[in-house]
């Protein structure tokens, strides 16, 4: 019988290539901006949804990189509506289906600036950092039949990281604070969230995987 996984923020980038990897076997439902999906205003049609869910994928995200003095308190509340209190939006609306699964995997998103002081990180910082704490807090609550991870990628090339790649010299500055060299792809980080989606992480809940080219240990 196939899983049923939803993926919130599958338009492009991480979240698109994660459904193309899930589907041959699995059914996905997908809800981002380009199918009329706002996490940031609207509420998960529950009404098109199975009564069993075996798996949630939240990969929206925002870089707002800038000095800490000229963040105003709004970019730090929408960086936290985006990426921390939207995930915890649809866990709560999705958490009685997620509870009928045999196993089921949440699998969210952090990033390498929590672990890693980095420049003009510290909204993006703070906002990936509660998710770091709701995952590790979920994962024992939701035990044993639901696990919860995240993973925490570096710079990736992504339509989102779009300022950073495009700019040759801020790119090449970058490569170099990489052990490995190169930024990520969108295929690298799917891969481990098809992991963590799966059967073959039963024992794995509560992590935070970094797959970041080596950035967290330079």
């Amino acid at each position: 019988m196939k899983r049923n996984i939803v993926i919130i923020g599958s338009s492009h980038g991480i979240g698109q290539t994660i459904a193309e990897g899930l589907a041959q076997d699995t059914n996905i439902f997908s809800f981002s901006r380009t199918t009329n999906f706002d996490v940031l205003k609207d509420t998960l049609p529950l009404a098109d949804l199975p009564d069993v869910i075996d798996g949630v994928v939240y990969a929206p995200g925002s870089i707002n990189l800038r000095p800490f003095h000229l963040l105003k308190a709004e970019d730090f509340a929408h960086d936290m509506e985006l990426n921390t209190f939207g995930a915890v939006r649809v866990l709560q609306a999705l958490y009685p289906r997620l509870r009928k699964s045999e196993s089921a995997s949440v699998v969210l998103f952090s990033t390498v600036a929590v672990q890693k002081g980095m420049n003009f990180h510290t909204s993006i910082a703070m906002a990936k950092g509660a998710i770091e704490g709701l995952v590790r807090s979920l994962a024992v609550e939701w035990a044993p039949k639901i696990r919860v991870n995240a993973i925490a990628p570096s710079l990736v090339d992504t339509p989102l990281a779009a300022k950073i790649t495009g700019n040759a010299k801020a790119l090449e500055v970058t490569l170099e604070k990489h052990p490995m060299k190169r930024i990520g792809t969108a295929a690298d980080i799917a891969e481990s969230a098809l992991y963590l989606l799966s059967p073959r992480s039963s024992w794995v809940t509560g992590q935070v995987l970094h797959v970041d080219g080596g950035l967290s240990i330079s």
